[in-house]
């Protein structure tokens, strides 16, 4: 028998995606599938793809087997994380993919969120310079955005080499439409869709601004000035950013694709060979982030491409590499490095 494991929100496309990635994995056992209003359903009605798991049955959040749960997953929309938490026992493992743990700034959190602050966990980009050993250490912690993920491992490595002004980055980044969640709303309509390409939450909206801003400030040292616009790309999952950043005098491409060599060891962050650009599709179904780097010359800024897929790296991959830190097991365990493209 495995560790025992739960999945909080277990309907939607980050809690179905998890269960696919938990029901490969060699040491976790799955003993509770939480879905709220969906529970009594089978889980195939709403995953008809896990179909070795077809004939579980979804429970609420009384259920006794989620209490008993050694690790739990928390894949719940903004501000309804806590609640579920603070109701488990202290030494139960919990990774919350949404975002009411990700701010530490009480004042960061009001602005992008609103309402109460539930407080911060460490910071699950394990990536991150020392964030690897503060996601083994930990019992609870939180999951990056989606948006956030891309970016900052995008921007991170010049601001830690010192070849970037840290006020003066942009990104720009196309997202599949599963970013947006399960729940049906108009603006998600495949008629409304296809066919289109639109920016949303332009000029400083978007709320993983603040939780993007927080990363980078740590790698910097400093203040972090972060221009964002995200956009709405007609494709299920997968995300495409192009981020820059202003670069000091006299710093060369060589110097900027040495800066990427910090990700060389790294099992799922892959810098490409010098000319090879980043697809969504190669990363659509792993844990994998692709970079390629480059330099135009004219304004002197850094550019930086990052594909990952928005539910692997993105959410539920991220997840379950972070749970595999705090296990102490092999953090690639259970994890598709490959993709699954075309």
């Amino acid at each position: 028998m495995g560790t025992r494991t739960a999945v909080v929100g277990a309907s939607g496309y980050a809690g179905g995606e998890l269960l696919r990635l938990l029901d490969g994995h060699p040491t976790l056992e799955i003993t509770a599938m939480v879905a709220g209003g969906n529970a009594g359903r089978r889980l195939g009605e709403l995953h008809p793809q896990l179909v070795t798991l077809a004939d579980r049955t979804l429970v609420d959040t009384s259920a006794p087997e989620l209490k008993d749960a050694e690790l739990v997953f928390l894949a719940l929309p903004h501000g309804t994380a806590a609640e579920v938490a603070d109701s488990l026992p202290t030494d139960t493992l919990v990774v919350d993919i949404g975002a009411d743990f990700r701010l530490a700034d009480e004042a960061d959190w009001t602005r992008w969120y609103g309402g109460g602050h539930a407080g911060n966990w460490p910071y699950g980009l394990p990536e991150l310079p020392g964030a690897r050993a503060a996601i083994a250490a930990a019992k609870r912690v939180a999951n990056p955005g989606c948006y956030a993920t891309a970016v900052t491992l995008g921007l991170a490595p010049l601001l830690y080499a010192g070849l970037a002004e840290a006020t003066d980055l942009v990104a720009v980044a196309g997202s599949g439409t599963s970013g947006a969640g399960r729940s049906p709303s108009v603006e998600q309509l495949a008629s409304e869709v296809m066919g289109d390409l639109a920016a949303y939450k332009v000029a400083g909206t978007h709320r993983h601004i603040g939780e993007i801003r927080q990363a980078l400030r740590g790698v910097s040292g400093g203040e972090v000035s972060l221009s964002f616009t995200p956009m709405l790309v007609p494709m299920p999952r997968g995300i495409l950013a192009t981020c820059t950043a202003k670069l000091h005098q006299g710093v060369s491409e060589a110097d900027v694709r040495d800066a990427f060599a910090c990700y060389a060891d790294e099992p799922f962050v892959t810098l490409l060979p010098d000319g090879q650009l980043p697809h969504t599709a190669a990363t659509a179904g792993s844990n994998s982030a692709h970079l390629q780097v480059a330099v135009d010359e004219d304004p002197g800024r850094a550019v930086v491409l990052v594909a990952l897929d928005n539910l692997g790296k993105g959410a539920a991959g991220q997840a379950l590499q972070n749970a595999n830190l705090m296990l102490g097991i092999a953090e690639t365990t259970g994890l598709p490095i490959n993709g699954i493209a075309p």
